[in-house]
């Protein structure tokens, strides 16, 4: 199945993920990594276990998620983020979503997510996702947006938005 690309509010475009990306992805992992960065020790050996974990992580998803779908997030023809997501065969997953730092803080998550509720209403399947517990921004926005925390496991708190489809079946 070839994905095209979606255009989005304010000026988002959200892409399939190529292999021309690769350089693009470690530098947001890296960027994200800030709390390994406070490890006491060599910087070459706290960047290499930055580097390790990156590698892990995509090994972790391939295993775990098999079908999962990889995004980059543009906005004027640059990159700014990346998204990765799963259509399980009850739910869509957000597997992982982050963005530059330059990026972050200007609602463009809150316009990936939004999207993501779109396309979740569509199937009429809850949309879940998992987002560390220290995490007060990511989980304020994800509050605002209607999820609710499903389960705890820490550091990790699984939470889950119904459509209204889903919910009156519920009830």
């Amino acid at each position: 199945m070839k994905v095209k690309d979606v255009k989005l509010g304010q000026g988002l475009v959200v892409r399939p993920s190529t292999a021309s990306d690769k350089a693009f992805l470690e530098q947001l992992h890296n960027s994200t990594r800030e709390d390994l960065r406070l490890i006491d020790g060599e910087r070459d050996f706290v960047e290499s276990i930055i580097d390790m974990q990156f590698k892990a992580q995509q090994q972790g998803y391939g295993a775990q998620f098999p079908n999962a779908m990889y995004f980059v997030i543009e906005k004027q023809h640059e990159r700014i983020g990346k998204v990765t997501i799963d259509f399980g065969h009850n739910e869509v997953h957000v597997i992982d979503i982050a963005f530059i730092p330059q990026a972050r803080g200007k609602g463009f998550g809150e316009e990936v997510i939004r999207s993501l509720q779109a396309a979740a209403a569509q199937i009429c399947a809850p949309l879940t996702l998992s987002v560390l517990m220290q995490n007060v921004a990511a989980k304020k926005l994800y509050l605002k947006l209607g999820f609710v925390t499903e389960s705890i496991l820490p550091p990790y708190e699984r939470m889950m938005w119904r459509p209204e489809i889903v919910q009156r079946v519920m009830v």
